[in-house]
């Protein structure tokens, strides 16, 4: 895979990130940067979801892409 496309993967990505949890900033966005872990921890904070909720909702939203 080149790198015009893994950047274009990773954009889609962080707006999809970004439309299903319109509470994460972009900052958010970028620290997250790929990182499940990351994500996870701040769904938990902004949204109060236990981490099991937050894993759940990350994987429908790979699944949809």
């Amino acid at each position: 895979m080149n790198e015009d496309i893994i950047k274009g993967k990773l954009k889609q990505l962080t707006g999809n990130i970004k439309a299903k949890w319109g509470e994460l900033t972009d900052d958010d966005a970028a620290l997250v940067n790929g990182k499940r872990d990351v994500l996870v921890g701040k769904l938990q904070e902004k949204y109060g979801l236990t981490k099991e909720k937050a894993e759940q909702q990350i994987k429908e939203l790979e699944d949809a892409n």
